[in-house]
């Protein structure tokens, strides 16, 4: 069922929901809020999606038949390539093991049906806050990364260039040695014949 509803520059945000009317409601609901859309009515979709597209969030309803959210969600965490994306779990389930299990599977956090779009809003804002904010450590961290990288190749050549200075000095050294022990020979020589 990939409905996409566009808004130029917004978050993407995919919704997995078993039921359409909830897709639909909660489709038109964050597109009006200014994401940028992708429903999902299976967990295999789902994971078709995430394949073929870069998704900023997710909201995945925790009990679907077929692939349940939890599902999902594991296969999400387990891909590299969609281990941090966020995901918010969407529940009927108003008990506090239904909460534990989402967080364990790997939920960023989750909500429980009904619930005010407001604070569903509120909520993927903090989510996408993060994630910005995770993204931009990740950033700073391969600048400061590749910055050791050409430190530690710098180094290398320094370390190389004072070998090579060392050697010389040795070998300028046992020159030096060398003629030294030569003057004094010929010295020795001449200090002889006089």
């Amino acid at each position: 069922m990939d409905v996409q509803s566009q808004t130029p520059g917004g978050p993407a945000v995919l919704i997995v929901d078993d039921s359409r009317t909830n897709l639909q409601v909660m489709g038109k609901r964050l597109t009006r809020m200014g994401y940028c859309v992708s429903l999902a009515d299976n967990g295999i979709e789902a994971l078709d999606l995430v394949q073929a597209r870069r998704f900023d969030l997710a909201l995945i309803d925790m009990v679907m038949p077929g692939l349940s959210g939890i599902a999902v969600l594991r296969e999400l965490r387990a891909n590299v390539a969609t281990a941090n994306l966020p995901v918010l779990m969407i529940t009927a389930r108003s008990d506090d093991a239904a909460a534990i299990e989402a967080l364990s599977a790997g939920a960023d956090d989750h909500i429980v049906k009904p619930f005010a779009f407001e604070v569903m809003g509120a909520r993927i804002e903090r989510l996408l806050e993060r994630a910005r904010a995770f993204d931009k450590l990740r950033r700073a961290n391969e600048v400061l990364d590749a910055r050791i990288v050409h430190r530690a190749i710098e180094l290398g050549e320094l370390r190389y260039e004072l070998d090579d200075s060392r050697a010389d000095r040795h070998r300028l050294a046992a020159s030096v040695q060398s003629l030294e022990a030569e003057v004094q020979r010929l010295s020795a020589g001449t200090s002889a014949l006089s």
